[in-house]
C-alpha cells in the first residue's frame, strides 16, 4: 500500500470545470458517463453521466457515491472502469484523488501478476492483453515486501498517536484520509443547493453510498458513523483486528446502514478479515459475497467485469428499490444459477 504525506481539505466554490473525459465509451447503461475534474475541487475526481441536468429531467435527482482507494492512494483511476460504469446507470460518483493515466495498464499488469488467484483460470486486461503469474518464488519476495510496508505504517500511526495523546487527533500518515469521504460529500452538498453549480438540485442526497477498496474500505469505515451514508460497499476489505487509518472494529459498533462485502475468496488476502466483520456485525443487515478472483477483483476488465454487475445491482436495490435485484442476494439458487462459482452469507435480514 502507497504511504504518502500530507493533505489539504477542498475548496467550497462554485464548480469549475478543468477537464472532462470519456471512459470505454461512457458505460454500457443508457446515460453515458464521463470524468469531471473540477478546479474548486482539485482532491477529488466527479464521475457522472453527460448531460446531467437532461438525464435528471428523466429520472430524478440521481443517487451519490463516494468512493476511496486501494491503498488508500491519492488516485482513482484504477477504478475509471467500475466508476464510469455505475455513473452511467444514474448516479454521480466523487472519488478521492485526481485522475492520472500515467501507466495505468502497467500498473495494473504489475499487481496482477504478483497476486494472481490460483482460483482463475486466466486473468485479461480490458484491452484483451492475457496476464501470465510470477513464479512462487517471486510472489512470495513480493509478499514479503508489501507486509513490510504495511508493518511499517501501521507502526508509524501507532507513534504518531502515542506521541500526540491517545485523545489528540493526529497528523495522517498517507496522504488520503477517511475524512476526505465527509468533504468531498459536503462539496456535492454545497454545489446541489448552489444555482450557479452543474450538480444544482440534481443530487439525491438522502440516497449516499460509501465505498471503499482494500485500504479505503477501512477510510469507508472511518465515517460509516455519519448519518448522510445509508449503505457501505466494502470491496476486499475487511477491519477485522487491525488498525488503519485510525479505524478499528470498534466502527463496526456503530454501523446504522446495510452493508455489502464484495470479496475475492480465500485468495484475497482480505477474506479473513472480511469474515471477522461478518461474524462481528450484529445490527445491521449485512451480505458477504466471495468470489474467485482474489483481491484485484474484476476492476480492469472491460467496463469493470462482475464486480461492477454486483454492486449496481446492490445500489439498485438499495437506492432505487429494484426489488428484483435483491434475489442476486437473498436467493441461493438464483445466484447459483448467474454465478455458480460464487459464494454468498447473508444475516440481520
Amino acid at each position: 500500500m502507497a504511504v504518502c504525506l500530507l493533505a489539504a481539505a477542498i475548496g467550497m466554490a462554485n464548480a469549475q470545470t478543468a477537464r472532462k473525459q470519456v471512459v470505454e465509451n461512457g458505460g454500457t447503461g443508457p446515460y453515458k458517463a464521463e470524468v469531471v475534474e473540477d478546479l474548486s475541487c482539485p482532491k477529488f475526481t466527479t464521475y457522472r453521466p453527460q448531460n446531467l441536468k437532461s438525464v435528471v429531467a428523466k429520472t430524478g435527482m440521481l443517487p451519490v457515491i463516494v468512493y476511496a482507494n486501494g491503498g488508500c492512494a491519492n488516485n482513482n483511476v484504477e477504478m475509471r472502469f467500475l466508476l464510469s460504469e455505475l455513473c452511467s446507470y444514474g448516479y454521480v460518483a466523487i472519488a478521492i484523488g485526481p485522475y492520472d493515466e500515467d501507466d495505468v495498464v502497467a500498473k495494473w499488469k504489475d499487481v496482477l501478476t504478483y497476486s494472481y488467484p490460483e482460483t482463475k483460470a486466466k486473468v485479461v486486461l480490458a484491452n484483451g492483453e492475457v496476464i501470465e503469474p510470477k513464479s512462487p518464488e517471486e510472489v512470495k519476495a513480493y509478499q514479503e515486501q508489501m507486509r513490510a510496508q504495511i508493518e511499517k505504517m501501521m507502526k508509524e500511526q501507532a507513534e504518531a498517536r502515542a506521541k500526540a495523546g491517545n485523545n489528540q487527533q493526529t497528523t495522517p500518515v498517507q496522504e488520503t484520509y477517511p475524512r476526505m469521504l465527509l468533504e468531498a460529500l459536503d462539496w456535492l452538498t454545497d454545489q446541489n443547493a448552489d444555482p450557479k453549480s452543474d450538480y444544482y438540485h440534481c443530487l439525491d442526497l438522502d440516497h449516499v453510498a460509501a465505498m471503499g477498496q482494500s485500504c479505503g474500505g477501512a477510510q469507508v469505515l472511518g465515517v460509516s458513523h455519519d448519518p448522510r451514508i445509508k449503505t457501505c460497499v466494502m470491496l476486499n476489505t475487511g477491519i477485522a483486528d487491525m488498525e488503519m487509518q485510525g479505524t478499528t472494529k470498534e466502527a463496526l459498533n456503530s454501523l446504522h446502514q446495510p452493508m455489502f462485502y464484495l470479496i475475492g475468496g480465500p485468495a484475497d488476502v482480505a477474506f479473513p478479515n472480511a469474515q471477522k466483520d461478518f461474524d462481528r456485525i450484529e445490527n445491521v443487515p449485512v451480505v458477504m459475497m466471495n468470489t474467485l478472483d482474489g483481491h484485484s477483483g474484476t476492476y480492469y476488465e472491460k467496463n469493470g467485469g462482475s464486480y461492477a454487475v454486483a454492486v449496481l445491482k446492490w445500489l439498485n436495490w438499495q437506492f432505487k428499490d429494484d426489488v428484483g435485484e435483491a434475489a442476486f442476494f437473498l436467493d441461493d439458487d438464483y445466484l447459483k444459477y448467474k454465478y455458480p462459482d460464487w459464494k454468498v452469507v447473508r444475516k440481520n435480514f
